[in-house]
């Protein structure tokens, strides 16, 4: 049904403030005026109604953007997701999804109804008297899954998306390592959670978060400690689904999983990620699936962690929206643009990843890497892991605190394996997925291995540049363990030194292992497990750089 009409308003001062600022910042066109209309009634098929905002350019409309989120429709959300797109002549609907800041059909059951709610909303769309019978999709994180939700059934009338740094198999990235995301998973949660106490509510809960978080993130058993931190009711219950059930099959994952979405997308779509960002594997396997289907898809990964590289996103999807809605010509000089960090430039491809070659050097005793394996006598190099002081997660692919970070305190760990080699003489530019080959045994069969590719610099500064993390099975402990890390596109220059660390777990990002066989959820029995990284007598380790040319 058609929405009863509503008045609309110009935007507010502090949004005015906000929208200058963007313009400036992230270095965009001039603006043009829209209006917004508040909390506009959507009915679902339940008889839910899920509110939105409707922002309207004065003038010409280039097309309609849809975006569908549980982070409400504040001016500090919408000038981070909308305001740019409506000064630019896109009539952009913000809505809150169920059981968010307003819209009805609560509690918010994080993914469970946003296949049938996102149809529901399309339907309210065909129906206005605005809509002139196109749309397009956008959002980064949450906003991404509600993206790929849609395109489980693909409206006709949808003519492009643009995803950000988000996620379709939402099981994969609480479980898909073998061991929970308990950063992510609790972090989230408890933001979710506290919300909807207003925009000086947020900022302090953002100065607080560390210190909050931590104790909960120490605690054992993990379900409890978390359940506690949460305050109990539905923000609870919910973690705890996420934390307990580890079954992929569980019925509780089937709204939440939708690679299927993958193989039935057909529109042109853009995918941007992120080298630190928590879903970029994700964002790399919606790529590479779309690609391999034939579909227009481009991506864009740059330098950031989750969060980050809001100017980048907003130029980019808006060069995009202009081709695929405005009318306009092409800008984007190739389908896939990467940042390569540390040569700190952008890089523009036919597709990703470019071709390379293998490049080896191996692990030795006493903590060097070299491109010459050791020999068949050199002895092994050993460390301990102990749960109840686990090895700690500095930077790399966390929700908050994330990102490039010095990790010279890891090295100086008696927990953690160095291995670095001799200063570079010219530059080394990798580009793909690295790999660590470790002839690894363990006497504890429950155990993981945590590994860290690092960049030295001329002053000693160790910055992360690519992790790794894998649950071994007993059949693993003994025996050669190849761990993928994650991708990169990075330039060693000359004169820095490549850097291996290899450890038991990294804590928070991972739920450790209690060395027991005994789920953390519930568990608080810990066991410590002795390592051992072979070198020559008891096989050889080794790293393997994809090379570019």
């Amino acid at each position: 049904m058609t929405t009863p009409d509503r008045a609309a308003s110009p935007p507010s001062r502090l949004l005015r403030a906000f929208d200058a600022l963007n313009t400036r910042v992230m270095k965009l066109p001039p603006g043009a005026p829209y209006t917004v209309t508040r909390a506009v009634p959507i009915s679902m098929r339940d008889g839910a109604r899920l509110l939105a905002d409707v922002y309207t350019p004065t003038g010409n409309v280039r097309g309609t953007l849809l975006l569908r989120n549980p982070y409400g429709r504040s001016d500090l959300l919408a000038a981070t997701f909308a305001t740019a797109f409506a000064a630019r002549r896109y009539r952009v609907v913000l809505q809150s999804t169920r059981g968010t800041f307003g819209s009805g059909g609560g509690p918010f059951e994080p993914m469970a109804r946003e296949v049938e709610d996102g149809a529901d909303t399309v339907a309210w769309l065909r129906e206005q008297p605005w809509f002139d019978g196109t749309f397009a999709t956008l959002g980064a994180s949450y906003l991404g899954f509600t993206q790929w939700a849609l395109l489980m059934d693909p409206p006709p009338e949808l003519k492009t998306a643009v995803i950000q740094i988000g996620v379709h198999d939402v099981y994969h990235s609480a479980h898909g390592a073998g061991a929970f995301r308990l950063d992510l998973l609790l972090s989230w949660f408890d933001s979710v959670s506290r919300q909807e106490r207003g925009t000086l509510g947020l900022l302090i809960d953002r100065v607080t978060a560390k210190r909050r978080l931590d104790p909960a993130f120490d605690a054992l058993p993990l379900l409890p400690a978390g359940e506690h931190h949460l305050g109990g009711g539905p923000f609870a219950a919910s973690y705890a689904n996420f934390l307990t059930r580890t079954n992929a099959n569980d019925p509780y994952w089937k709204s939440r999983r939708l690679g299927e979405a993958l193989e039935r997308v057909r529109v042109p779509v853009l995918l941007i990620g992120g080298w630190q960002d928590i879903f970029l594997d994700q964002t790399l396997t919606q790529y590479a699936r779309l690609h391999e289907r034939g579909v227009d898809v481009a991506l864009t990964v740059g330098p950031w962690a989750h969060g980050e590289g809001n100017d980048v996103m907003t130029r980019e999807s808006l060069e995009w929206f202009d081709e695929h809605l405005g009318g306009k010509a092409r800008r984007r000089a190739a389908p896939v643009r990467v940042f390569v960090t540390g040569a700190k430039t952008w890089r523009d491809l036919p597709a990703w990843p470019p071709p390379t070659r293998p490049s080896t050097l191996y692990l030795h005793p006493g903590g060097a890497l070299s491109a010459d394996p050791p020999p068949a006598t050199a002895a092994p190099s050993t460390f301990t892991y102990d749960p109840a002081t686990p090895t700690p997660t500095i930077g790399g692919q966390l929700l908050t605190n994330g990102g490039y970070r010095d990790v010279r305190a890891l090295s100086a760990r008696a927990d953690v394996l160095t291995f670095t080699s001799l200063e570079l003489t010219e530059p080394l530019e990798v580009a793909g997925v690295p790999e660590v080959e470790l002839a690894h045994h363990s006497d504890n069969p429950h155990a993981d291995v945590f590994v860290r590719l690092v960049e030295v610099d001329a002053r000693g500064g160790s910055r992360n540049v690519s992790d790794g993390f894998r649950r071994l099975s007993d059949a693993d402990r003994t025996s050669s363990v190849r761990v993928a890390l994650d991708a990169v596109a990075h330039r060693f220059a000359a004169g820095t030194r490549v850097r291996v660390l290899i450890s038991g777990g990294s804590h928070p990002q991972y739920a450790r292992n209690l060395g027991t066989g005994l789920d953390p959820a519930l568990s608080a029995r810990m066991a410590v497990s002795h390592r051992i990284v072979a070198h020559g007598e008891g096989g050889v380790s080794s790293l393997i750089l994809p090379v570019t040319s």
